[in-house]
Parts: C-alpha cells; structure tokens; sequence
C-alpha cells in the first residue's frame, strides 16, 4: 500500500501530473492534529509500530495535513486508562484491546477476544461480512466512541507459570496475571487473577507479586523476558484464539473529519490490521526456539483443565448474559458465526493443517511433551 492507493481509496482527485489539485486541497483538506495513547510500551515494537504505520500512511496520503502523534502507555495515561482518554476526550484515539475494560461492560471483550471464541481470520470475517462491525457501532456509540480492528495478534501461548500444572488442583490461590473474561474463568477454577499493565508484569512476576503470568506468544514474551523468572511456557490460549488489538477514536472527532480523511484512516487501519498478524506469523517460531534455548520447558495445559474451563466459560457467559442484555444479544451472535465457520472449517482449514504438522514433526521442539 502506498500514498496514491491511499488516495484513490479516499477518493481524492490528482492531477494529470500526479500532484493534488491544489484548490481542492485547500477545501477538503484542513490541519489535523490528532493524539494516539496506547496501553503497550514503545518496546512491544510490532504493536507500538501498528501505531507508527498508520500515522505515516494517513500524513503521507493527506500531504502532511492529518497528523497523528503516538504516546506509549504511561506517557499521556497509564496503559489500562486509554480507553477512558479517547472517551473523555483527552485524546482522540486509543490502541488498546476492548476485553481490558469489562469491569465497565463485559460487552466490550467480545469485539477483542473471548474465551473460546473466534481465531485471527474469524475475528476479521465476523467483523467485516458477518455482522459485528454494525454490532461493535451501535455498543460503542453509546461510550462515544467509533471502533476499528487495528491488528489481531493471532493465536497466543497460555503461559507462563514458576511451578507445572498437573490437575485443576494446582490453580488453587495461583496469582495469574491475566486479562478479560478469561479471569473470571480462572477465578471459577481457583486462581487469583490480577489485571496488570504490560510494562509492569515482569516486575510483579519477578518480585512474586504473581504466580504466573499471559502476554501474547514468543516474540514479545522473549521482550519481556518472562523466562527469567518462569520457566514452565503453557499452551494454548484458550482465552484468545485471535485477540483484536482495537483502535477506538471519539465519536466527535471522528464526525468532525472530512469524508477524504476518513476514508484514509479507514484504509491505513486496514493494512496496519493485516501487518499485524502478518509479522507476528512471520516472527513467533525463531523467537519460540530462542526461548526453548534460554531454558523455556514447553507444556501443554491438561486437558482436565481445558475441559473445565470451557465448562466454567459457558456457565459464565449465561450468567452474564442474563445481567447484560448487550452482552447476551452481542456474545450470541458472535458464537453462531463461530459454530458455523468451523463447519468450513473442520474439512477445510483443520485436515491441512494436521496434514502439515503430521509430516512436518522432525521439527518439533524437543521439551514439548
């Protein structure tokens, strides 16, 4: 994606030299300053960087005259207070993913990720062509906010815990740091979830502030340096088959914009999306080796663990339905496309990759067991 696409995207009309028409530039092309609050660190570089690649994307094609500037977390607010900036207006957006905030409204985890829910390509299929772009409209209208999938980190690991887990028993009084509804699942089981800032989890794992812990997967985990602390490295996610890294603007910035604007923005978000997830596949399996090398024992979770959690998550979900009619109405929507794409899936997607892994098993990870 370049400039020019960009601007075809927008509908903005060039010359036959290349060049913008300059008095329509002048009229539908005014000085915008725009601030972007994240809740990672500048460290997390492919997160950080979907900000960085948007805001390059939206000034080249606007000529410099859309500006938006880019704040790690903690340098406007902390990193868990972003959401709450671009709805109060301190900013006029927020990188941050939605299931941060379902102490406000457990509605908002369903348009990042849930427990057992959609994976990276689901996410982006229900968004765009199964109804939940209208569904995630009309919920965030009511925060005044706009939305958009601004990167999906893809499948990520379950874990890292300083002692192995052999039976539910093992979670009992186990501080985890982890994020979303998946903390009231773990609570269920036992554990003590603790809903930590990313530039703080090292710090709090290392202290014995927490048990164990959850980022995303090996690229950024090895940033981290988890590691260190923790060796025992879990599998899978359950709770985030492909978590959306949301982008949420306000509402009134947002109506403010000229149409040209936002359909930049809207195309540069698009692409920042796919990049995400593409650099993330492309990273994940040096960064996984590296870490088996620094001493990490891969593990996957019993599957007494798994199987009650999934028990525990369907449990929760009618509960917190029957309280938020949002949510129930929003959750149901988003597991019948669930259920139904797996159909596809199960004859399509499922059988290649068991295929591949089948024959590809001399490159297994020797301490995966």
């Amino acid at each position: 994606m370049n400039r020019r696409s960009l601007l075809r995207a927008a509908g903005i009309t060039a010359t036959g030299t290349g060049a913008l028409a300059a008095p329509a530039l002048a009229q539908y092309a005014p000085q915008v300053r725009w601030r972007l609050t994240t809740s990672v660190p500048r460290s997390l570089d492919i997160i950080f960087g979907a900000n960085e690649l948007v805001s390059r994307y939206v000034s080249e094609a606007t000529d410099g005259r859309f500006v938006i500037q880019n704040f790690a977390a903690g340098e406007i607010v902390p990193g868990l207070q972003a959401l709450d900036a671009a709805e109060n207006g301190t900013v006029e957006i927020a990188q941050t993913p939605l299931y941060y905030y379902v102490g406000k409204d457990p509605t908002f985890a369903c348009f990042a990720a849930v427990p057992f829910g959609l994976n990276a390509r689901q996410q982006n299929a229900w968004y765009w062509h199964g109804g939940g772009r209208e569904l995630q409209e009309s919920f965030l209208a009511k925060y005044g906010l706009v939305g958009f999938p601004g990167g999906n980190t893809g499948g990520q690991m379950g874990g890292w815990f300083r002692r192995e887990i052999h039976a539910l028993d093992d979670l009992k009084g186990l501080k985890f740091r982890i994020g979303g509804l998946a903390g009231e699942v773990m609570a269920r089981l036992g554990a003590v979830p603790q809903q930590i800032a990313p530039a703080d989890i090292y710090s709090a794992l290392d202290k014995g502030t927490i048990d164990a812990c959850e980022w995303i997967g090996p690229y950024d985990d090895e940033k981290l340096g988890f590691v260190k602390v923790a060796p025992y490295y879990y599998y899978p996610g359950w709770w985030d088959g492909g978590t959306v890294v949301n982008l949420v603007v306000n509402r009134g910035k947002w109506l403010e914009l000229p149409a040209s604007y936002k359909a930049v923005f809207e195309a540069a978000v698009g692409f920042a999306n796919a990049d995400m997830l593409a650099k993330y596949d492309a990273r994940n399996p040096a960064a996984l080796r590296r870490l088996v090398a620094a001493g990490a024992v891969l593990r996957p979770f019993p599957r007494s663990f798994i199987d009650a959690a999934f028990t525990e998550t369907n449990a929760l979900y009618a509960e917190l339905g029957a309280r938020h009619p949002d949510f129930g109405d929003i959750l149901d929507a988003l597991l019948r496309f669930r259920d139904e794409d797996y159909l596809w899936w199960q004859v399509g997607e499922y059988p290649y990759d068991t295929m591949m892994i089948t024959h590809t098993h001399g490159s297994r990870l020797r301490n995966d067991k």
